[in-house]
């Protein structure tokens, strides 16, 4: 049976010793609470209630998955009491405003516990991982009604929340969207529509379940100009409680390739009670309140399945007997030697662990951001906004991309055995593949961030990440022991603002330059930015070791994976430069009808 551990040693490298958040928390106004003592006990108990509660349920889930009878959706065996315990534990609360019921530490905190959670079981982890986008959203846009009524009862956990976007006939684009919001003479409106792929639209987990819903007003402009947004709760809250049902059900269970323990709904709504969030039209400008939050946690996804990964091949690779390594025997006592002495193995499993730890290394820093756009001066506040919004798109998308490589990695070591289900490596491998479609799949992704974010800003959203990684490598100019990650990162750094101005000329001629360019451009994008984290962690690792640590083989660790990163990762920005600069008319001169004759 598969197993996690939550890596804490590795995680407390990149906290305590790489991003220093215990400084970090100290300078802002409202976490001084958050001492390392603290930090770390929490860590410990989210560790031992993801390794203890939620990892022994992944394959259970996985394997009942959900069923929709009259009384509405049963969750797998255990997923209920485990969320019961994830309420009495306090955790739904751990990063939300006291005012609210919440424990008001820092969101970065939150996001840490998230990655435990996540990692041990991400069907389940779901379910709670939806509320934080419904509880951003409310607390941004709602009225002080709206965040009596709602806040209190998703902070503690007692309800969960889920966001209704998608329809039968449009996903990304969104103007296109049907559902009907009629207002009514209470001030309620009445919304009537389908929507489908609703995780965790139902569920027998909370007592009630608050979606946050797309709808059109009868007068509403055409497109994207015409869309509210509003808050469509499963029962009408009644005093402290709840009193009747609303109009809205769930019409059937989506069969899915993978995370067969969330429940992926298609939800109807009959007429059902809605209040608008925000102004009339506007629904978009605040749905983006979730967007975003969800984005950031899909990109932890794919740090989830990495480390998972990576975890269970490892522990296979060292105890799996087949043939002699290429050098003579490793184990002559033995009939065979472990697969773990083979180059082609090894390659796969450091794979896993670059993409991993280097992965985590990036949602921290991003999650740092996160802290300082809620709670810095408005300085670093306007600085920090503008690195999230470059990020945020290279880290959904890439590290999505790069945890479905490597849980394919993971079912590879394991040979014939990882195709088979008691093992848990294909589990990971299908959980894994929806990540790439969550909350704008990787090419819509691109078109964001190179087309909105970078092109759109004339470049001064990339500029001003590019100058983070100017300034380091010049810090670490004289150091001879980092030569070798900091010379190729100071040149990679130059030729990716190079690279952005051709794409940019060339779009001013033709804009489908900017589309056939954009998915290389994110994967190239992705690269640098992990290359940038590997070189901190190698700079930290190196400062430990020349300290005389009496943790040598971890800290030589950091160094060797960061060096495989840079020799065996990082050479394949060469192909994405060569792919991403030849131009959109190898894809767009074919006509569409000689496509096949």
């Amino acid at each position: 049976m598969p197993e996690y551990k939550a890596p804490l040693r590795d995680m407390n490298f990149v906290l305590n010793e790489m991003l220093a958040m215990d400084k970090h928390y100290q300078s802002l106004p409202g976490c001084e609470e958050a001492t390392p003592d603290m930090v770390s006990a929490i860590v410990e108990e989210g560790a031992k209630f993801s390794e203890r509660v939620l990892a022994p349920l992944n394959q259970v889930g996985d394997q009942q998955g959900c069923q929709l009878t009259e009384e509405g959706v049963k969750t797998p065996d255990g997923f209920r009491e485990a969320y019961q315990q994830f309420v009495e534990g306090g955790w739904p609360s751990l990063a939300h405003d006291t005012e609210w019921g919440g424990q008001g530490l820092p969101e970065s905190l939150g996001i840490v516990i998230n990655e435990l959670v996540g990692t041990a079981n991400w069907a389940w982890s779901m379910y709670p991982g939806l509320s934080h986008g419904a509880m951003n959203t409310i607390e941004a846009h709602g009225t002080e009604d709206q965040k009596s009524t709602y806040l209190t009862k998703l902070v503690s956990g007692e309800w969960t929340g889920t966001m209704c976007l998608t329809e039968p006939h449009c996903g990304t684009d969104l103007g296109m969207l049907r559902t009907k919001a009629e207002p009514n003479a209470d001030g309620s409106y009445s919304i009537s529509g389908t929507k489908i792929f609703i995780s965790a639209g139902e569920h027998d987990m909370a007592d009630n379940i608050v979606h946050i819903v797309l709808a059109r007003l009868p007068d509403a402009p055409r497109g994207t100009k015409g869309i509210s947004l509003f808050i469509v709760p499963k029962f009408m809250p009644q005093g402290e409680g709840i009193g009747e049902r609303n109009g809205v059900s769930c019409g059937s269970l989506e069969h899915k390739m993978g995370i067969h323990g969330n429940s992926t709904c298609v939800m109807n709504f009959d007429g059902a009670t809605g209040y608008l969030i925000g102004q009339a039209n506007k629904g978009l400008n605040c749905m983006f309140t979730f967007m975003n939050t969800a984005r950031i946690g899909t990109a932890l996804q794919g740090l989830a399945h990495a480390e998972w990964a990576f975890q269970n091949s490892l522990d296979y690779a060292r105890d799996r007997l087949q043939m002699r390594s290429l050098n003579g025997p490793k184990c002559p006592e033995k009939p065979a030697d472990p697969i773990i002495v083979h180059p082609e193995v090894r390659k796969l499993l450091l794979t896993q662990k670059a993409f991993a730890e280097g992965g985590r290394a990036l949602i921290y820093y991003t999650a740092q951001l996160v802290d300082k756009v809620k709670l810095a001066s408005e300085e670093e506040r306007i600085e920090a906004d503008g690195l999230l919004a470059l990020l945020t798109p290279i880290a959904k998308a890439f590290l999505t991309e790069v945890g479905f490589e490597s849980a394919n990695h993971g079912l590879q070591v394991f040979g014939g055995h990882g195709y088979i289900a008691e093992w848990g490596m294909e589990q990971n491998v299908r959980d894994s593949r929806i990540s790439m479609l969550y909350e704008g799949t990787t090419q819509v992704q691109a078109l964001d961030l190179l087309g909105r974010k970078v092109l759109m800003t004339q470049g001064e959203s990339l500029k001003r990440f590019t100058k983070v990684i100017h300034q380091y490598c010049q810090s670490q100019s004289d150091n001879v022991d980092l030569r070798e990650f900091i010379m190729p990162l100071n040149k990679l750094n130059k030729e990716w603002g190079d690279i952005t101005m051709q794409v940019g000329m060339k779009a001013m001629q033709n804009r489908d330059e900017v589309g056939a360019a954009s998915v290389d451009y994110l994967m190239y994008s992705g690269y640098v930015t992990l290359a940038y984290f590997w070189a901190r962690m190698a700079e930290t690792a190196q400062r430990q070791l020349e300290a005389g640590t009496d943790e040598v083989a971890f800290y030589t660790a950091k160094l060797t994976t960061a060096r495989f990163y840079y020799q065996r990762l990082l050479p394949r920005t060469r192909s994405l430069v060569e792919t991403l600069l030849s131009g959109a008319d190898n894809l767009m001169e074919l006509d569409e009808t000689h496509f096949r004759f």
